[in-house]
């Protein structure tokens, strides 16, 4: 079973303070191309929120499932403790909130390439690398977050038997590398200028 967490808890502050997952590009928000194009990749898909009240914003998303963070205030760790903890499957895609063009195909492909790994992690360089759109096997993850003392990404990445892909084998399947797009700002999300229809 292969499953999709989308990390919404964040609190935007490099957006002024709006909610990114709101944000619309081609006629819908973010989290709806985002749950669009994960629902043709996975077999579930679950939204970590902030709060219960922050959950029953995406309660007219469709087949979807959100949960809590369970420990406040960590950040994205905190985010994927709690998602680890919801889905049942043992293969995870990760994706942020603020990524409206995630490819269906690269995500296929990531799944795929877990092989054996405990994560399939695609990297620019050795220093630039994308924990929040990558495939994690649940069981490596939930022991590190079960006990782990730092809160950085990389730093969990490390502890991991990663397989780091090359953004470069990915231009076959999203020649743009548009997949990684992510807006942080307000000025970011006027620059779009085309927002096709997720892929399913």
């Amino acid at each position: 079973m292969r499953s999709a967490v989308i990390l919404a808890g964040g609190e935007a502050r490099r957006a002024n303070g709006r909610e990114k997952y709101f944000f619309t590009c081609g006629g819908k928000t973010f989290i709806e191309r985002l749950v669009e194009t994960l629902s043709g990749v996975a077999d579930e898909i679950v939204i970590v929120a902030r709060s219960p009240e922050q959950c029953i914003r995406f309660k007219d998303l469709g087949n979807i499932s959100c949960t809590c963070d369970i420990r406040q205030g960590l950040g994205p760790i905190g985010g994927l403790h709690a998602g680890t903890l919801a889905v049942h499957g043992e293969q995870v895609f990760v994706a942020a909130c603020d990524m409206p063009f995630v490819n269906p195909e690269v995500v296929r492909y990531l799944f795929d390439a877990l092989g054996t790994y405990d994560a399939a992690i695609p990297n620019w360089n050795e220093w630039m690398l994308e924990p929040l759109h990558a495939v994690y096997r649940r069981d490596a993850l939930l022991s590190y977050l079960e006990s782990h003392t730092s809160l950085s990404l990389r730093s969990m990445v490390q502890s991991l038997n990663t397989r780091y892909i090359p953004v470069e084998d990915l231009r076959r399947l999203d020649p743009d590398l548009r997949t990684f797009t992510n807006i942080n700002q307000l000025d970011e999300l006027e620059r779009i200028n085309q927002c096709p229809a997720p892929d399913r």
